[in-house]
């Protein structure tokens, strides 16, 4: 079985200490892929930086890792016992106002481009504003841009009125790649069942998360398995998949990063708060890549057929870059 991770968001960059470890980790769990995160904040220049030092690193660890661009790479390179990696950004600030740049860094081999992060953008709102200003004319550009370049729009961290709008302006299904329902856990990162509904009418899919702070109760493998079979009642097995949102090698200095870039002088927490304000902890029963059998296994014994675990666990995810992604 092909397991399929919608984000990992540790820095694996090639300068980073301690990496093979984690990139290990990733396959005694036999996740076969992953769109990482290169940037949150990062210009052009930046990330194209992350780029070549994301292609050492997997140019060091090639007999665990490798680049892939389309679901036949990631099957060709899981099925090698590797982990295939596919570039993504929780942030598109490299186009820098350039529409052109879309093209570029899609040559680039960057395939997931979420609209915004934690704050305002000229793309649209993020999920944290208190007004979301939904999808700017620009945006609307840029999402028809990445559409035509097979770059994934991804709505992650957007606003809600920001994500409905990049949903109806895009002719390709989108993706969330880290989100759980908001209705069962109450939380500005979690989707409302609107957003939902037009995901699923839009054919897109949606990666629900292991991440501590946005799942609410759904803390033991049978709670996160209920919240599994939940949203597949609402939007279908076929747009229901995983993604956990792991930062295996982060620590608090990424975390800091991740939560105010160079934007905010005052402390800004993310998906914690001023009474929660460090490193989620993980839930006990998955605390790396290395426990995804365990994420298996809670669909299982919640009575998924096997059929129904194979997509969960990364078939969705594969059909779904066959519907968007091109090499």
């Amino acid at each position: 079985m092909l397991y399929f991770d919608g984000l990992n968001c540790s820095p694996f960059e090639w300068d980073v200490p301690d990496q093979r470890p984690a990139l290990l980790k990733l396959r005694e769990g036999g996740v076969g892929g992953f769109i990482s995160t290169l940037a949150w904040y990062e210009g052009a220049v930046e990330t194209m930086d992350k780029i070549v030092k994301w292609r050492w690193m997997a140019e060091d660890n090639s007999d665990l890792v490798a680049l892939a661009t389309t679901s036949d790479e990631i099957r060709e390179i899981a099925a090698s016992g590797r982990t295939a990696i596919v570039l993504g950004s929780q942030n598109i600030s490299f186009l820098e106002n350039r529409l052109g740049f879309v093209e570029l860094f899609a040559e680039m081999g960057m395939r997931v481009g979420q609209l915004t992060y934690n704050i305002q953008s000229d793309i649209g709102g993020s999920c944290y504003e208190p007004t979301d200003s939904g999808l700017s004319r620009f945006g609307r550009a840029v999402v028809a841009e990445m559409n035509r370049c097979g770059m994934v729009v991804d709505l992650s961290h957007v606003g809600d009125r920001t994500s409905r709008d990049a949903i109806d302006a895009s002719d390709a299904p989108v993706a969330i790649t880290h989100a759980n329902p908001y209705s069962l856990a109450p939380h500005a990162r979690n989707k409302p069942d609107e957003v939902l509904d037009a995901l699923k009418a839009n054919h897109g899919i949606l990666g629900l998360a292991t991440y501590r702070n946005i799942v609410g109760e759904h803390t033991t493998p049978a709670a996160w398995a209920d919240m599994v079979a939940w949203t597949v009642d609402r939007i279908g097995i076929d747009h229901v998949a995983v993604g956990t949102d792991f930062d295996q090698t982060g620590g608090e200095r990424a975390l800091t990063w991740m939560r105010q870039g160079r934007w905010a002088k005052e402390r800004q927490y993310g998906a914690g708060s001023s009474n929660n304000p460090a490193p989620a902890a993980k839930l006990d029963w998955i605390t790396g890549p290395q426990d995804f059998p365990h994420i298996e296994q809670a669909l299982r014994d919640h009575g998924f057929s096997d059929d129904e675990v194979a997509l969960i666990m990364g078939e969705n995810w594969m059909r779904f870059f066959d519907r968007t992604t091109r090499s």
